[in-house]
């Protein structure tokens, strides 16, 4: 079985998507809509924008996503057994099996990063990667700390955590005293996936309640639970628990092999899925589109 899977916040670069957007009319139209829907030209700051630009929110999470999607639906062979996105890229995979349309998905996505960014500002905070524990001992390490929480389940011996700036800081002592290779803040507006996001998590579920949700074509492993669901309520549930609990990507493509996968193809930028899909299976097919 073959498993498509969407990158997240980070992946972007100058000049994504232009080969694309030239290349073809339906690209190119995809493009033009999201112009319109989001009020400036995104276009243009994907192609020619300094890395600076790509870094700002609002512009991030909906290039990264329109990348994404446009790569799945020029592809005429793109018939996915299942889907899975990493964290930003569920709305993308929601896309590709056609829970959301387009033009809703890049809405919410807009609104996600606006109420994430708002979220950032009221409370400081930030993340750090720990490399070369085992996942238990950073929970228990968490579990001691105050305002500190796994975040990002990315593979065996990377770890993701989030919490307040002071909360980080003490944690990565801790998990060097631990015997952590790395303990490195990241260079993030805020505590993503994290109980911090709560001002977001309600405002994106106003928005996602409000959304044309539809039966999909195959199931999307979501990160909540990293299990497969179908289903619209449950769909809509855990997209919006989302933005407060961690993201089960290891769970997730443990899952899908479980599951029968034995094919996983990126959509989007970069190839940081695939590094991690080998790192949790090592006999995993893995290409880019």
């Amino acid at each position: 079985m073959k498993a498509y899977v969407f990158p997240g916040q980070g992946a972007q670069f100058t000049g994504m998507g232009k080969e694309l957007y030239d290349s073809s009319a339906k690209a190119k139209s995809y493009f033009d809509t999201a112009n319109d829907i989001l009020g400036f030209d995104i276009a243009k700051v994907m192609f020619e924008g300094s890395a600076e630009e790509l870094k700002e929110t609002k512009v991030t999470q909906p290039a990264v996503f329109i990348h994404s999607v446009v790569t799945a639906l020029m592809h005429d062979e793109f018939k996915p057994d299942m889907v899975a996105g990493h964290s930003l890229g569920e709305f993308s995979a929601l896309v590709a099996n056609q829970t959301l349309g387009f033009e809703d998905a890049l809405k919410l996505v807009s609104q996600r990063a606006l109420a994430m960014q708002k979220a950032c500002e009221m409370n400081p905070s930030t993340m750090a990667a720990i490399l070369g524990l085992e996942d238990q001992q950073v929970e228990e390490l968490c579990e001691g700390i105050e305002g500190v929480v796994p975040a990002n389940y990315n593979c065996p011996g990377q770890l993701v955590i989030s919490g307040t700036n002071e909360g980080i800081e003490i944690a990565c002592e801790k998990m060097k005293e631990a015997g952590a290779k790395r303990a490195l803040p990241l260079p993030v507006g805020g505590a993503f996936h994290s109980p911090l996001m709560e001002p977001a998590r309600e405002e994106l579920a106003a928005a996602i309640e409000s959304t044309q949700f539809s039966t999909p074509i195959c199931p999307v492993y979501q990160n909540y639970d990293a299990k497969p669901h179908s289903d619209i309520v449950e769909i809509k549930a855990n997209l919006i628990s989302q933005l407060t609990a961690p993201v089960r990507w290891t769970q997730s493509v443990q899952q899908m092999v479980a599951d029968g996968a034995v094919e996983f193809v990126e959509c989007g930028p970069g190839k940081v899925l695939q590094g991690l899909v080998k790192k949790i299976h090592r006999e995993a097919e893995v290409s880019g589109l």
